[in-house]
């Protein structure tokens, strides 16, 4: 079975034929590039994403801050993930790049702040 998808791998944004009819010949046209065919492997056979979002922040004038999982994790785990960050509260102050939350989900990734939150 042939898929099209346009890779996200860079800004070239190439066209890919992804022909995934032997799961253990996966064949990719259209990439320009050698990541085409690793982003075009990954997408049919285990697709993940990052994930960003915000957390409440107790002690801070902020009330929010962002936060992103270090990786990419599967994508089935998504919402679950959303649902972890929803519950998280962090302590101001808060950092970029201090870890909120430990192996979200058991994919080995973690929630991490993008931004800082100062003590009031």
């Amino acid at each position: 079975m042939i898929k099209e998808m346009i890779c996200i791998s860079c800004p070239l944004g190439c066209h890919l034929a992804v022909d995934d009819g032997d799961k253990n010949d996966i064949k990719v046209t259209g990439n320009t590039c050698p990541r085409g065919k690793v982003y075009a492997v990954n997408e049919v056979t285990c697709p993940k994403r990052m994930v960003t979002s915000s957390v409440k922040v107790a002690g801070s004038d902020a009330k929010l801050v962002s936060v992103k999982t270090s990786e990419a994790i599967p994508k089935e785990s998504i919402f679950d993930c959303l649902e972890v960050i929803k519950s998280i509260t962090a302590t101001a102050p808060v950092k970029a790049g201090d870890v909120l939350y430990k192996n979200v989900c058991n994919s080995g990734a973690d929630i991490i702040a993008t931004k800082h939150a100062s003590k009031i």
